[in-house]
């Protein structure tokens, strides 16, 4: 009797090894695809007719910028109507808009008009050319297939139709490059009239050079001045500034605020109920450095808080006083009285400083990255393997993830193979799951990279970046590598990839080479490629949902109301609610870089996907043109650098999808066919690649360094040879630059509690033995910062903080608040806008409010000197009689800033106790006048350069010991060792 074999069903397991090798066997269904369609434009269009009627009533969130900017950076008013916005919007153009919002937001802008415009031509080419060839040619083997599908190459084999792709390469290529020389003439066009702004030339990182990694002997200011000097000789000495050692500090400083926004929080949430407080104390995990004297168990976090905060203030204050120059560290600053001077030193040392030190063009004060400047070579090096190796650890962790979403959620019948229960439900509700197919799979694959630019910035920051906006732009080069490697490859080739090796695998008759050659992996690799290219039109289709969401400032109204209703918010994160939001630079740039990769790469695999991007960049053309100009800062101005970075990866962009058009040629036009024979469309796209590096290397040579530099050779070189009759500036137009580390003169922030929880304050700290005193005695508009050393002797003087009340007479110690209290009326962003706190993060370097801080100093710092003019104590009488009507002058300026906001008393430069103004000069003879920023004290430029013997206390300890007030002056001076006198003997 014969034996009947029963064959077994397949188990999950081999269905789920079978998914992984084809997860688009079926491809999407066409249901889900319409899903996608429908989903995307329809909330599209609400958003935006949701934006075009709150617009005009709700100016606190779609006109903060508007709100807050001064004049010069106000953008155009906006009549009332719905649509009004979007002809003045139009309207605004690009010459104008570099005044108003900054060059980095107008290159933003130019970048996606330039690729709305490259993906509208590419658009035509493609769908023109490619769709007719794939819909006709693939008639015979996809007659039945969905209409999507056959505008594919996934149905065409062979003969002379694939030199319809490779034409296609070439003009793709041809015209992404025009459009890139186009554009890279317009931005270096822009970034000399940058270079040429009265704001640039008068700013002082302009003239002024970084170095790092400084040898020993020169660690002097007389040092950098002659080690920059060795480099390339000028007409004029630099000033240097050697870097001081501020220990501690900046993690001290770290640790205040953060315990004061801790001790607001707590307090915020205890008296969010002022007619009932809690009848428990809120509690809190002591700090690990504080274990030692509260131990481990949880203690009153208000109390623990607050004593934090005062043992904090008095440890900043003590290492502030006791920060000296017995240890100059190993970065410093030189300064010139001419940009040429400064860009052409800085182009000359650009592959080999002096001495191996690093020269860079200084960033503006506030965009440095302090703690990294004195990082030395071997650990920036040791950094930087350990974060490049967290980063590729972090990529092929990522792998995992992008498989599952790749078998599972761009097909939800491959998940009921593996789970019967939901086939069950997917069989009895095909139509929702549909829908939620074709809306899942891109928006979970969105939300698993929110978190990734976070990790990234702060691996780079721990590399050893010098500054804020060099780290975005590395953060941006790395995202796009990472989304690029995770998000496009291994999401659309790894099934192709595993399914072709199981197929080796399978062939237990044939060799490993035969089963090699017969899996034929380059057919596979396309038609895996044609069928993941209908996810990515769907992903492509929400990118426009992105852009109606950020226009419409959803996010905002969520997260406001949600915090504002389940959060008890302190009074410092609702004015940081009511703020201008700055623009990510590096999360968008990226976001558009890889949306056009994915353009280039699957446009010529779905010609549709084209017309999608030219539409997604022309919603965001409109959309982030509007944020730039009346919603979002850039908080840190970095003059356009990111266009060279745009570039590149555009190009590689580029040259990624000729690699997949090469691949569709190779794989469908030549096949298993002789390539040396018969691959004549292979070798017509050879030259393409070599076309794209030479395009490159024109606009290296032809435009990169006039972009990065005002001039390549010095001044007196420039003025011989252009213009002789020019005379030579005089000893008295000389500015000389001095950056200070801000740990030594930031001023901390004060603990802000709301005013109607003002009469529980005593009752909180009712067991202290401050309770009766008037630190609760507010409103107070000004934070107050008790751990301003005594006396500073760093380069500059303090004013002592006046009493308003009492002109005159300065604020007692005992009657300094520690708690500022804000009323309700007062918690708007308008009235602290002027104060670093918030300006730094707000408002970049506060050029937005009418106060760049680079035009003069950051607050308290010492910047300039050695300049004897009108507006000065040193000038002459008639100088004096004008002072205080000049428009420039420094008097005009306090007072005007003084008469437009007299609420905010501390957002101009702050001065600790002990100021000494310096004595009046006598006149000097009445002169062409030059009118620039002063310093307080008389120093001599050559007093400032002198070579010291590193015992020079930063902070001068005498006058706090109680030494006379005029100690300062009274120092002995030793022999003239200075740097200008050393270099004319």
């Amino acid at each position: 009797m014969g034996l009947s074999i029963r064959e077994e069903p397949p188990s999950s397991g081999d269905e789920f090894l079978d998914l992984i090798a084809d997860p688009f066997s079926t491809s999407i269904q066409q249901s889900s695809i319409y899903a996608a369609i429908v989903y995307s434009f329809v909330i599209t269009g609400l958003l935006f007719l949701v934006f075009c009627f709150l617009r005009p009533r709700n100016n606190r969130v779609y006109a903060r910028r508007a709100k807050y900017a001064d004049e010069k950076h106000r953008p155009p008013p906006l009549d009332k109507g719905p649509f009004s916005w979007i002809k003045a919007v139009a309207d605004a153009k690009e010459q104008t808009l570099v005044d108003t919002i900054g060059l980095d937001a107008v290159l933003c802008l130019r970048f996606l008009r330039m690729l709305r415009n490259i993906f509208g031509v590419l658009t035509v080419i493609g769908c023109c050319i490619l769709i007719p060839v794939n819909y006709v040619g693939g008639a015979k083997y996809g007659g039945e297939s969905a209409t999507l599908t056959r505008f594919t190459p996934q149905y065409i084999y062979g003969g002379d139709r694939f030199w319809a792709y490779v034409a296609v390469a070439y003009l793709f290529e041809g015209t992404i490059c025009g459009f890139i020389w186009w554009n890279y003439r317009a931005v270096f066009r822009l970034r000399r009239t940058y270079f040429e702004s009265k704001e640039y030339k008068a700013s002082l990182h302009s003239r002024t050079l970084l170095l790092t990694h400084i040898p020993p002997s020169s660690r002097t200011d007389a040092g950098i001045a002659g080690l920059i000097e060795s480099s390339m000789p000028t007409a004029d000495v630099p000033r240097g500034s050697v870097g001081r050692n501020v220990r501690d500090l900046p993690e001290l400083i770290e640790q205040h605020d953060e315990a004061v926004r801790e001790l607001e929080q707590y307090l915020a949430k205890y008296l969010s109920n002022p007619n009932q407080l809690p009848t428990k104390r809120p509690t809190c995990k002591v700090k690990k450095d504080d274990k030692i004297l509260h131990g481990t168990a949880k203690v009153d976090a208000i109390d623990y808080l607050t004593d934090r905060i005062a043992r904090l203030e008095t440890s900043i204050k003590e290492v502030r006083e006791s920060v000296d120059m017995r240890n100059p560290m190993s970065y410093g600053f030189a300064s010139y009285d001419r940009i040429e001077d400064a860009h052409a030193v800085a182009y000359a040392t650009r592959k080999k400083g002096p001495k191996g030190c690093d020269v860079y063009l200084a960033p503006k004060p506030h965009d440095l990255l302090w703690q990294n400047l004195s990082m030395s070579r071997k650990t920036r090096r040791a950094r930087a393997f350990w974060d490049g190796l967290w980063m590729i650890l972090l990529t092929v962790a990522f792998i995992v993830p992008n498989i599952l979403t790749s078998a599972f959620l761009s097909n939800f019948a491959n998940l009921g193979l593996v789970w019967k229960d939901f086939q069950t439900n997917l069989d009895a509700h095909r139509t929702g799951w549909a829908i939620a197919q074709g809306i899942l799979a891109p928006l979970i694959q969105v939300l698993m990279y929110m978190g990734i630019p976070i990790l990234f910035r702060r691996l780079w920051t721990h590399a050893g970046d010098v500054s804020r906006t060099s780290r975005e732009r590395h953060v941006a080069s790395r995202l796009y590598v990472f989304y690029v490697f995770n998000n496009l490859f291994v999401f659309s080739v790894f099934g192709s990839v595993w399914r072709y090796v199981s197929t080796v695998i399978g062939a237990h008759n044939e060799g490993v080479w035969e089963a090699m050659k017969h899996g034929q992996p380059f057919t596979q690799l396309v038609t895996g490629l044609c069928n993941v290219s209908t996810f990515w039109l769907t992903w492509q289709m929400q990118r426009n949902l992105g852009a109606a969401i950020d226009l419409s400032q959803a996010w905002t109204f969520v997260w406001s109301w949600f915090q504002r209703t389940f959060l008890s918010p302190t009074p410092r994160e609702m004015i940081e609610l009511s703020a201008p939001q700055p623009f990510p630079y590096a999360e968008y740039y990226n976001n558009y870089l890889f949306v056009s990769t994915v353009g280039l790469c699957m446009g010529s695999l779905q010609p549709i996907i084209l017309p999608v991007t030219a539409l997604y960049m022309g919603l965001e053309v409109l959309g982030k043109k509007y944020l730039h100009l009346y919603t979002h800062v850039t908080k840190t101005e970095s003059g356009g650098r990111f266009w060279r970075l745009l570039v590149n990866r555009l190009l590689f962009a580029v040259l990624l999808g000729n690699a997949v058009i090469a691949l569709v040629v190779g794989a469908k036009g030549v096949g298993d066919q002789n390539v040396f024979v018969m691959g004549k469309l292979l070798y017509a796209m050879v030259p393409l690649p070599f076309f794209l590096f030479g395009f490159k290397w024109y606009c290296k040579k032809s435009f990169d360094d006039k972009i990065l530099y005002y001039s390549t050779i010095p001044y007196s070189d420039l003025e011989s040879n252009h213009n002789v009759n020019n005379p030579k500036a005089r000893k008295s137009d000389k500015v000389g630059v001095r950056f200070g580390n801000p740990a030594i003169y930031k001023k901390l922030i004060t603990p802000m509690v709301h005013a109607k929880s003002q009469h529980l304050l005593k009752q909180v700290y009712g067991h202290r033995s401050n309770a009766d005193n008037e630190i609760f005695a507010g409103p107070h508009h000004h934070s107050t910062d008790r751990a301003t050393p005594a006396n500073l002797g760093y380069g500059d003087v303090y004013l002592e903080e006046m009493d308003h009340h009492a002109p005159g007479h300065g604020i007692e110690g005992s009657a300094m608040p520690n708690m500022e209290v804000v009323e309700e009326a007062d918690l708007d962003f308008e009235n602290f806008k002027r104060r670093a706190e918030f300006r730094e993060e707000f408002g970049g370097d506060g050029e937005l409010y009418g106060r760049p801080e680079d035009l003069i100093s950051r607050p308290g710092t010492p910047s300039t000197f050695t300049t004897f003019v009108e507006n000065s104590p040193y000038g002459s009488p008639r100088a004096k009689r004008y002072s205080g009507s000049l428009p420039g002058s420094r008097r005009s300026s306090f007072t005007s800033a003084r008469l437009a906001d007299t609420k905010d008393e501390s957002g101009g430069h702050s001065y600790a106790k002990g100021y000494q103004h310096a004595p009046i000069a006598d006149a000097f003879p009445e002169q062409d006048l030059v009118d620039v920023n002063l310093p307080g004290t008389p120093l001599d430029a050559d007093d400032v350069l002198r070579a010291s013997d590193s015992r020079q206390s930063l902070v001068d300890r005498r006058s706090r010991d109680g030494s006379p007030a005029d100690a300062y002056f009274n120092r002995s001076m030793r022999g003239d060792t200075s740097y200008e006198s050393y270099r004319h003997k």
